[in-house]
């Protein structure tokens, strides 16, 4: 069955749950072969590969506005704004391409219980910084949970680039528009919609991490593909069963 990359990005029926603005965002993606993340992905998913290669990437953001809808409902103190950082690959079921998450760090406690309990995604707390000087990020987050992991990188903001073509290995790693989880045995499935990416170049100063090597496989040590955003307007549809 082919995947269907585009009808995706067309925004659901219905009330989305929340809505989110995701900012000083950085996709960190490395090529790995789909025979060491099998094992890590349950089997009603299918790894999704651009050149008949998996990817995986580190993400390191903000978000802030967090807001439940119908969307007059104001935000709520200490829920409204947090940092986090994901580490995800790419996978699809019957034609829908989207996102497996490994791990999602998040210095908010309370979102993390309701992200594991909700969506049953595998949230963990943990202490993380943002600072930016001009076009210069600096980036670090410790996991307070088990088991401990650690991520830094300073990267340098640069230039705008067009919007990513269908075709494109831009679009296949950031034009994402689901999230799978899975809990005892049932898989789920959770829609998104936001714009086309307002991607920019970016490049590394530093970067440090233990973020894939505590998934058991190991930790990449070629060079990244970088794309950077500066601001991008989510929403997010509730959780359902797909088995």
């Amino acid at each position: 069955m082919g995947i269907d990359r585009l009808s995706i990005r067309q925004r659901p029926r219905g009330h989305p749950l929340m809505h989110q603005n995701w900012s000083k965002l950085l996709f960190m993606h490395w090529p790995v072969e789909p025979s060491e993340l099998r094992p890590l992905i349950p089997n009603d998913l299918e790894i999704d590969t651009f050149d008949d290669r998996a990817w995986i990437a580190i993400v390191p953001f903000t978000m802030w506005d967090i807001r439940a809808f119908p969307p007059y409902v104001p935000a709520v103190p200490r829920l409204n704004a947090m940092h986090e950082l994901n580490v995800r690959t790419y996978v699809h079921r019957d034609g829908t391409p989207g996102v497996w998450f490994f791990s999602l760090d998040c210095n908010n406690a309370a979102a993390v219980f309701g992200a594991r309990t909700f969506y049953y995604l595998p949230y963990y707390n943990a202490e993380l910084t943002l600072n930016q000087s001009e076009n210069k990020i600096d980036y670090t987050s410790n996991r307070t949970d088990k088991p401990k992991a650690t991520f830094q990188a300073t990267w340098n903001i640069g230039r705008p680039l067009p919007v990513s073509e269908p075709e494109s290995l831009e679009f296949f790693l950031t034009e994402r528009y689901c999230l799978f989880s899975k809990h005892n045995t049932h898989l789920y499935q959770a829609r998104i919609h936001h714009p086309h990416w307002p991607l920019q170049t970016a490049t590394l100063d530093a970067h440090s991490s233990t973020m894939i090597e505590v998934l058991g496989i190991p930790e990449p040590t070629g060079a990244s593909v970088l794309h950077y955003a500066e601001e991008i307007s989510v929403e997010i549809w509730p959780l359902h069963k797909l088995t």
